[in-house]
């Protein structure tokens, strides 16, 4: 949040020389974000790993590993908990701040965006870097924490591997599998990176139509580049043994093997880049459903605020299929574990999805230092079309957030399950259950929930869209009389 604070000026200032200059350093400061979130919370996660190994006794035949690796939860548990107050609580005072500023603005005193006679616009402008950089960061990485969590203790627990394991295999390699959702992270990190390089050494963004097209192809290529990356981390920590590999049948019907492992997580990797294809559709003003909500504001606030509930229901129809059909696939092939990889791969580019969501809030910023600053037209064109495009990747970042937060809740479902249905120590005091008393983890059933719940949002949308038109069209009509 610092560096976006800084980077607000200093994108101001880059806008008088020219484009380019101001959206090198919006982009540089929203990598910070991006890459900093995502490998601090890596490396922590490993420091815990390897901190509390030296607590436990890793004898596999008393099961001490998996009882570590559900002391590891807790680390998702606290990530989810500041997330909760970041998110919410900034969340609610930048939008706030916003609409308090615009009201008293633009509404009651007539003033321009930004205008330095508005006090509330530093409410605004601070509002950006705290809901929308702190708390859209701490959202993310709750959700990496608990996919990651999930992952380890669906993996570490599940008998079948645990006796396969201490038949074939030295505490050493059980190791290399165990740590393959943190090896998964970490190649999503480095492919990234070098996404990263595109948009700021490669793509020449030297006219406002192509700031757009440059962050619209971060997420191309970082979805191309991470789906060779995901199969190599696959490889280098899934590559045993066949004969070991067939005897690996995670709750006895599931073979965890490379491929399996790719196909879950590209599942997941995939279904995250349409939803953010998805959300930069219905956000950005180079298409039809931003235009005509746009064009509904002409006859007054009414059938602006029927279309616009409208196009959000209607935006939620193919990111929950996409969720349904990644979910379904992951649990056919892996199970509970499938599922949470399928998690893990929608996070896998992580940082370059933070990267362009913080580059809206200090673009947004650096045109509000713009107009107080008095620095002219010509800066304060360049800063709003920097702007918008920032609006639109601010949406893209809430739609990963929302997107990954769904497989995760199910992921960790799934680790819970894990946990109830077996009794490593054989401890009468705790209680199993088996899973089959527990529908909702079936990929069929949880699919069907997610499609279900869509529904009445979808047939909302239909309606709501309906009355705006005829509406809109008996307005015009009359206007014409």
């Amino acid at each position: 949040m610092r560096i976006a604070v800084i980077s607000n000026y200093r994108t101001t200032y880059e806008a008088r020389r020219d484009l380019a200059p101001a959206f090198k350093v919006a982009f540089r400061a929203g990598c910070v974000m991006g890459f900093a979130l995502s490998s601090l919370a890596l490396l922590v996660l490993i420091t815990l790993i390897a901190v509390y190994r030296q607590f436990t006794d890793l004898s596999v035949e008393e099961i001490h590993t998996a009882e570590m690796y559900e002391q590891i939860a807790g680390y998702g548990l606290g990530g989810s908990t500041i997330a909760l107050f970041s998110r919410v609580g900034g969340g609610i005072y930048t939008k706030a701040a916003d609409v308090g500023a615009d009201l008293v603005g633009k509404v009651e005193n007539g003033l321009a965006e930004d205008s330095p006679k508005n006090p509330a616009t530093i409410a605004d402008n601070v509002g950006d870097n705290v809901g929308d950089i702190a708390g859209m960061g701490a959202d993310l990485f709750g959700s990496f924490a608990e996919s990651s969590s999930a992952a380890l203790v669906v993996l570490a627990e599940d008998t079948a591997f645990r006796k396969a394991a201490a038949e074939a295999l030295s505490i050493e390699v059980q190791d290399t599998f165990l740590y393959f959702p943190i090896v998964l992270s970490a190649f999503g990190i480095i492919c990234c990176l070098i996404c990263s390089l595109a948009a700021t050494d490669i793509m020449a963004v030297d006219h406002p139509e192509k700031i757009e097209n440059t962050l619209k192809w971060q997420l191309i290529l970082s979805t191309v580049l991470l789906l060779g990356g995901i199969y190599i981390a696959c490889y280098l920590t899934l590559d045993f043994d066949a004969d070991f590999l067939g005897k690996v049948k995670l709750n006895s019907l599931y073979e965890l093997n490379a491929f399996n492992a790719w196909i879950c997580a590209a599942a997941g990797l995939i279904a995250g880049f349409i939803i953010g294809y998805v959300t930069e559709y219905y956000t950005s003003k180079a298409y039809e459903p931003v235009k005509e909500v746009a064009r509904s504001c002409e006859t007054g606030a009414a059938t602006n605020i029927i279309y616009g509930l409208a196009l959000g229901y209607k935006s939620t129809i193919v990111p929950i299929f996409a969720l349904a059909i990644a979910s379904f696939i992951s649990h056919t092939v892996l199970g509970l574990l499938g599922v949470a990889l399928a998690a893990l791969g929608m996070l896998s580019n992580l940082a370059i999805s933070l990267a362009i969501d913080a580059y809206g809030p200090i673009s947004d910023n650096a045109g509000g230092i713009a107009e107080m600053s008095h620095l002219g037209e010509a800066v304060r064109e360049r800063t709003d079309a920097l702007d918008a495009a920032g609006n639109t990747t601010a949406a893209i970042g809430k739609g990963f957030a929302i997107g990954s937060a769904a497989l995760v809740s199910l992921a960790l479902y799934g680790a819970f399950i894990t946990r109830v249905g077996t009794n490593p120590t054989n401890n009468p005091n705790i209680i199993t259950v088996t899973r089959q008393d527990i529908y909702v983890a079936d990929a069929m059933v949880f699919s069907g929930l997610l499609i279900g719940a869509m529904l009445p949002y979808a047939f909302s949308a239909l309606t709501m869209k309906s009355v705006g038109r005829a509406a809109l069209e008996m307005v015009l009509t009359i206007l014409l009389l």
